[in-house]
């Protein structure tokens, strides 16, 4: 899995973190793994280290600072440039077709899918955005 170099967890919920972690870790990913309880860490981190990072995961229902809210901000404060590698995945219990259509018309998101990441949802992602892996 030599072309994710970096992902990103956005979740506030400890246990949802953890099992992505492992989910991801067991499709043999071998590079880093940011994880962020908080929103505005992330974006923090995003704003002021030098990264590359390859995939977001972002849920939405977060205290503080929610998805959609960390999504205007990562628009609006970050270069062209620094969004341009990354690859937006909404990941949430929202069932809501709101959010869901929300999310798949801002500018930054590629894709929506429902929490827990499942090994199957993993390798969908990996085959729709990141296809020169297979």
């Amino acid at each position: 899995m030599s072309q994710i170099e970096t992902i990103m967890l956005i979740d506030d919920n400890r246990a949802d973190n953890f099992y992505h972690e492992v989910v991801i870790k067991k499709a043999d990913f071998s590079g880093e793994l940011f994880v962020f309880q908080y929103a505005g860490d992330a974006l923090s981190f995003l704003k002021t280290v030098e990264h590359s990072i390859d995939l977001i995961l972002l849920d939405i229902n977060m205290p503080r600072m929610s998805g959609f809210e960390f999504l205007a901000a990562y628009h609006t404060l970050l270069t062209p440039e620094q969004r341009a590698k990354a690859i937006i995945i909404m990941l949430t219990t929202s069932l809501n077709p709101a959010d869901e259509a929300r999310a798949k018309a801002h500018p930054d998101v590629k894709g929506f899918l429902n929490k827990p990441l499942t090994p199957t949802g993993f390798q969908e992602i990996v085959r729709d955005f990141f296809k020169e892996m297979q």
